[in-house]
């Protein structure tokens, strides 16, 4: 190769350089450019972010000198006092409210029937819903056992507030009004209450607790929207481990339901979880009597052979696996019961006339301890 073919050669490479350096200024001119339009952007939309969560903390009219009667009935969640101080035009934005209370880890807010004004910024409105400063006294409290079945709630219901005992079943079990509920509370009340076999839709969501009222005589709705209310509390805390366990609502509080009928004071409810666990893995019923009193309609002290020929889908004798649905309100022992059952081989398991429950593994060693404690047989 010449000289001059040597010099024309790196001429050509001299202007490659040139260009590919031309370029790349081209790219870093364009990336940078780029990146102050993102910054600008960012900046823009969290300045506006936070102007924004700014102003919705503040009161909604602060010339306002209104005053508005607001109840916040027991069990309410955070996000239900938002709804509800936004629906009574207290604060500006409830998602605002909700996001406050969780990043100031407040909590602990009473129910009752407070005095707010849409001039309040949402520090005072915690604060007050905090120190519980109410308008007045529960007018009455109504109280619901555990272990209580539909029927016998409506009867307390209806007495506490004056009204007949058939109207308040009746609203209960209105399909119009379940469905309202149901919309209302989604991720407790689903579907599977609409089951034709179903005899109640709300047996056993009705959480056993005492219940303030601030006015003399509570509507159906409201009573049955503040123990909703208080379902939906309770298990939230479950709801983590109802999914580990794969366990809908309907199906843990139909089993903790079943826990609840049959334990005594002196049970332990685990154990008895373990029981009914383990024939549903072997495909055995659960034969348990409170399900077939439950399908007669009936209370009694013993269950007779007679009695398990009902004919019923609720009826464990004959039918294996839960039955369609709870047969009774469950409280949190029985729940957690249900959720954390004891590791046993137990397969049977028996109450004495004292109280004590017998746990036992084979149909043998149980027809042994019932002739032992049973005098009079079924």
């Amino acid at each position: 190769m010449t000289t001059d073919e040597k010099g024309a050669k790196k001429a050509v490479i001299r202007q490659k350089m040139l260009e590919h350096q031309s370029e790349a200024k081209i790219v870093r001119k364009i990336v940078l450019i780029i990146s102050i339009l993102m910054l600008l952007f960012i900046v823009v939309i969290g300045g506006g972010g936070y102007l924004y969560i700014q102003s919705a903390l503040k009161p909604l009219d602060s010339k306002s000198k209104s005053q508005k009667t607001v109840d916040i009935p027991i069990g309410s969640t955070v996000t239900g006092i938002a709804e509800t101080l936004a629906q009574n035009g207290i604060i500006k934005n409830a998602k605002v409210f909700k996001y406050y209370v969780k990043l100031k880890n407040e909590g602990g807010f009473m129910a009752g029937e407070y005095q707010l004004s849409p001039s309040m910024d949402v520090p005072e409105i915690v604060s007050r819903l905090k120190t519980g400063k109410v308008l007045a006294k529960a007018s009455l409290k109504i109280t619901i056992p555990e272990g209580k079945q539909i029927r016998e709630i409506a009867a307390i219901m209806a007495k506490a507030t004056n009204q007949k005992e058939d109207d308040v079943l009746n609203k209960l079990n209105d399909k119009e009004f379940i469905k309202t509920l149901m919309i209302k509370y989604p991720d407790v009340l689903t579907d599977e209450i609409l089951n034709g076999s179903i005899k109640y839709p709300l047996e056993g969501y009705l959480y056993p607790a005492t219940y303030p009222f601030y006015k003399p005589n509570p509507s159906v709705e409201e009573m049955v929207t503040v123990m909703l209310d208080k379902t939906r509390t309770v298990l939230a805390d479950y709801s983590e481990v109802s999914k580990d366990k794969k366990l809908s609502v309907h199906q843990l509080l139909t089993m903790a339901s079943l826990i609840e009928e049959e334990a005594t004071v002196k049970a332990d409810r685990k154990k008895i979880a373990s029981v009914f666990y383990n024939r549903i893995k072997k495909g055995m019923p659960l034969q348990t009597d409170p399900t077939v009193l439950y399908a007669q309609g009936k209370h009694k002290e013993k269950v007779l052979y007679k009695d398990l020929e009902v004919s019923s889908p609720y009826n464990t004798y004959q039918h294996t696996g839960l039955p369609p649905g709870p047969i009774a309100n469950a409280g949190k022992i029985s729940i957690e019961a249900a959720l954390n059952p004891e590791e046993t081989d137990y397969y049977y398991f028996l109450a004495t006339a004292e109280g004590e429950v017998i746990f036992t593994k084979t149909l043998e060693e149980h027809n042994q301890e019932k002739a032992k404690h049973i005098s009079n047989k079924k």
